[in-house]
């Protein structure tokens, strides 16, 4: 029983469905109190011990019966046969050899021992490690490793002897053991097949994911936008996650073992009093601003995005997005969809020739006032100004208010300077100006962001 549990548990981590160890424990008292005899009392069981949302119930759900699903393994033999072969069980037994391991499985699949054969199929899975499959191309190789394991091997040796031998009987045993092991392939396929799709399939899609993070946002095809989309979402989901149970211990604070003792001298050494220290946090306010031409509109999108999503741990986020002049997009991605936001965005703005200096001084009239020590301004943009004036000292003047000033630039640091490209001057006024061209580097610099707010 546990076995099977601890099995069961370990595919629902591969369906991102997060177990604690206290909730693995829980799991097992579960289990223990409803047993294993009916299905439908243990998944309610076990659901309500470990899932935690409506998507992880869903995801229990489809793991369970995935798991817990068993393929009735057919008969070797023709039921007219039956008899027949009991009769002469004996005699064939007794010329051959024993088989090398304590499972017999000529003797399983001529006698139909259903139960035999599908507990010989777990144990022998568990023995070459196909829980351990992450890739679907795994799926022939472990059939066999899982066969050998069975005796494979063996029966097919037995059936090449019987088919050499020159008794009629023998020969007919040798076509009936070879039907029996084409069956028992295709259901240690179907075998395999589930343990592929509880182990490996979720292996695979974060796969993608590695690549897709690390692909250049200018690159990206027209297929592969919603995949990069629902991927920067979950990042941008998973930091807020983190930041924001940091924030909740920093309120809540920690133990002060001092000030607790010495209020306990009162008390005959009892600490009855307990002290707390805490940390004001403060979450950090962002200023972005987007260059939405052409060469970097793709890009910009995914920054919007990811932004978008990290409402929770941002106290203010105020956006602009800009090509030959900035507007205010604050409103827009606040009242719309993110998806009907970047289209209304890119309508706007989106697709001109860009000027870097009128962008600029439109950012400082619309939002000089508010940047403050608290503030980090985020710049997405090539840095190319299309020789217009770059208007440098608006540039100085708001880097010496803000807290931080971060430029991600697309084009890699060999690129800064050259043509119409004026980023070697803008990056004196950055605390960071970094190449930014993935949803891994952009993930990373944004975290560096969050965490400066957190308390040491």
């Amino acid at each position: 029983m546990q076995a099977g549990l601890e099995g069961f548990l370990k595919a629902l981590r591969a369906h991102e469905v997060a177990v604690s160890p206290v909730e693995a424990i829980d799991a097992h008292r579960a289990a223990v109190q409803v047993g294993f005899a009916d299905k439908k009392l243990l998944r309610d069981a076990l659901c309500v011990t470990l899932a935690k949302s409506a998507d992880e119930v869903a995801r229990f759900e489809t793991c369970f019966d995935l798991y817990f699903a068993r393929d009735r393994l057919s008969r070797a033999l023709d039921e007219g046969q039956a008899a027949e072969t009991a009769a002469r069980r004996e005699a064939i037994e007794a010329p051959r050899q024993a088989p090398a391991g304590p499972f017999d499985l000529e003797a399983a699949l001529e006698g139909g021992d259903e139960a035999g054969l599908a507990a010989a199929m777990e144990q022998a899975a568990a023995q070459v490690g196909a829980r351990e499959i992450r890739l679907q191309g795994q799926r022939s190789l472990m059939t066999r490793r899982l066969l050998d394991e069975m005796g494979l091997r063996g029966l097919e040796a037995r059936i090449a002897a019987a088919r050499e031998s020159g008794d009629a009987a023998e020969r007919a045993l040798a076509e009936r053991l070879a039907r029996a092991r084409e069956r028992l392939f295709a259901q240690a396929g179907a075998f395999v097949e589930r343990q592929a799709g509880l182990y490996a399939a979720h292996s695979a899609r974060r796969m993608r994911e590695q690549v897709l993070a690390r692909k250049a946002l200018t690159a990206v095809e027209p297929e592969e936008v919603w995949a990069m989309e629902a991927l920067t979402r979950r990042m941008a989901r998973k930091l807020a996650v983190k930041y924001a149970r940091k924030r909740r211990r920093a309120r809540r604070g920690r133990l002060d073992v001092r000030h607790t003792l010495r209020r306990s001298l009162a008390h005959g050494g009892v600490p009855f009093e307990i002290v707390w220290r805490t940390q004001k946090v403060d979450k950090p306010k962002i200023a972005v601003m987007c260059d939405v031409s052409r060469s970097v509109a793709q890009a910009a999108q995914f920054l919007l995005l990811f932004l978008y999503c990290l409402h929770e741990v941002v106290e203010r986020l105020d956006a602009f997005a800009f090509s030959d002049h900035a507007v205010a997009v604050t409103d827009t991605l606040r009242e719309e969809t993110v998806d009907d936001a970047i289209s209304l965005i890119l309508e706007r703005v989106g697709f001109r020739s860009t000027d870097y200096g009128r962008a600029l001084a439109d950012v400082f009239e619309m939002h000089g006032a508010k940047i403050d020590r608290r503030t980090t301004l985020i710049i997405l943009g090539d840095g190319r100004t299309n020789y217009a004036e770059p208007r440098l000292e608006v540039m100085r003047a708001m880097a010496e208010r803000a807290r931080a000033v971060i430029w991600l630039n697309p084009e890699p640091e060999t690129y800064w300077g050259q043509g119409d490209s004026k980023m070697d001057a803008y990056a004196r006024f950055c605390t960071v100006a970094r190449t930014c061209n993935s949803l891994e580097s952009l993930e990373r610099l944004i975290e560096d962001v969050l965490r400066k707010y957190l308390p040491r």
